[in-house]
């Protein structure tokens, strides 16, 4: 169920302050909560509750107030709740009628609020805080105290039917789970097993199987506790794992032909382990190190290892998706799956929503060297859009102007990996430790959101500033002329007296 709130912040002034608390109404969290489409996504967000009874859900501004403070700070859940208990700032943010020394939800209830609030709802307040910000910026640079700028941009617009500049990359946002070994995911598996056959033996009227579960403890850590690990061994130790693994899944069937059903939590958990003892045991027979949607994680299976070849590392383990970057360096999430792809099939995907929001194609579309494949070629050039990188075939006669161009590219598409490392110092996306598929694909764009968020802040104060320096400085262009006619006079009067 639920309600939207009769007491709503229509400005600072309406934030009920105690007697002694003194508030800045500068704070940058009093600024940023004018950026943010409360009202706009709160008919949305209230369609998720269609039952009109049970207990009432918590308002939208709390629940995104919160999970944003999250991603700025990196608190845990226990941490945030008390930040936003003790700091009056974070309270006016999120919405709160005035401040409270209480907390105002538990930390539980913000897995709660990854849930409810997904990726397509965080995204779509994206796109519309980007175009509001572009708006913003276009009517500042439409109107200029001096009317000579604008019209080489009408011209060059004229020439050119395509508009803009697209940017486009792709990255992987990283869970927090351990590096995988094979005999160490068997060794995981086999314990969960042990557990599930304790269970069963201590609630219904059944008798223990010997499992073997010391042998089996022992030879696991008779590897893992080794330095150099030799080939021969690690093959010896996965084929006993195995059969330790297969030994007690052939226990757990007999237990469920006789009628004994698992729980829904051990029905998942079981699922998962018969889908690792196949991929294992198919490697381990063909003596081969990949398999298709091979599982990393017990906890979590939906992940997956994504190829980078980084210089940190190799292989990462999460969600892979690709960024682009609009006017005024505002992202975007394009694709987003757990799954490996290749990431020069999203070009085309990318170029269509572009035209989708501005009406036209872009200009040119910089981006890496693997999006330079023959069919996006020919996409971009029957749509007369110029893609970055070397032209294909012999060097042209203007060939230094072809490398000029190709550098000056080179340098725009910084602004790409700019973002990517913004994003994952500050802002969380460099570790994901929400365990579930619909929270990190959440904590993956409110990382995101929130960069994006925090830089129409910067931009709007910066555009305060320069609207100050701008009459600041017709001042001063005014106090010259006035001191230059008041110099003229002087100077025509003495020479008059002379």
């Amino acid at each position: 169920m639920y309600k939207k709130t009769n007491i709503t912040q229509s400005s600072f002034l309406s934030f009920n302050q105690p007697i002694g608390l003194q508030m800045n109404p500068n704070n940058r969290w009093i600024k940023l909560a004018d950026q943010v489409p409360w009202n706009e996504f709160e008919e949305k967000y209230a369609q998720l509750f269609p039952s009109e009874t049970g207990n009432v859900a918590k308002p939208l501004r709390l629940a995104l107030g919160s999970l944003i403070i999250q991603t700025r700070y990196k608190y845990a859940d226990e941490e945030l709740v008390s930040q936003i208990q003790e700091n009056p700032y974070y309270q006016f943010f999120v919405g709160l009628p005035g401040y409270q020394d209480e907390p105002p939800f538990e930390a539980s209830s913000l897995v709660h609020f990854r849930k409810r609030i997904s990726l397509d709802i965080i995204m779509e307040v994206n796109d519309y805080l980007i175009e509001k910000q572009q708006s913003k910026d276009d009517d500042s640079h439409n109107n200029p105290p001096s009317g000579g700028e604008t019209s080489s941009e009408n011209t060059s617009s004229v020439d050119h039917p395509n508009k803009g500049t697209l940017m486009l990359d792709a990255t992987c946002a990283p869970s927090y789970i351990k590096f995988p070994q094979d005999f160490e995911l068997l060794s995981n598996a086999r314990e969960l097993l042990e557990k599930m056959l304790d269970r069963f033996c201590a609630e219904y009227p059944l008798s223990k199987p010997r499992m073997r579960r010391f042998e089996a403890r022992k030879n696991y850590l008779a590897l893992a506790k080794t330095k150099k690990r030799k080939y021969n061994k690690i093959r010896k130790t996965i084929r006993k794992q195995l059969s330790y693994v297969k030994r007690d899944l052939g226990f757990l069937e007999n237990f469920m032909t006789l009628g004994y059903a698992p729980n829904k939590k051990e029905t998942q958990m079981l699922q998962t382990i018969y889908k690792l003892y196949e991929q294992q045991d198919y490697m381990y027979k063909n003596k081969v190190h990949s398999v298709e949607k091979r599982i990393v994680s017990l906890s979590q299976p939906f992940i997956r290892p994504i190829v980078r070849g980084k210089l940190k590392a190799a292989v990462e383990f999460g969600a892979k998706l690709d960024l682009s970057i609009a006017e005024g360096g505002y992202a975007r999430i394009e694709r987003i799956s757990f799954e490996a792809y290749n990431e020069c099939t999203s070009l085309k995907d990318a170029v269509e929503r572009y035209y989708e929001r501005n009406s036209c194609y872009p200009e040119r579309v910089l981006a890496d060297q693997i999006y330079r494949n023959r069919e996006n070629i020919n996409y971009c050039k029957d749509h007369d859009i110029r893609l970055s990188g070397p032209k294909l075939g012999r060097p042209s006669a203007t060939v230094k102007a072809d490398k000029k161009t190709e550098y000056r590219d080179n340098v725009d598409r910084i602004e790409v990996e700019r973002a990517f490392s913004l994003a994952k110092r500050n802002y969380g996306l460099g570790v994901i430790r929400t365990r579930l598929e619909e929270t990190s694909l959440t904590s993956i764009a409110l990382s995101i959101f929130t960069m994006n968020l925090f830089r129409a802040s910067l931009r709007s104060f910066l555009r305060f500033c320069s609207q100050r320096l701008k009459k600041r400085l017709k001042f001063l262009v005014a106090h010259c002329e006035y001191l230059s006619e008041c110099f003229e006079m002087s100077v025509r009067k003495s020479l008059l007296q002379c």
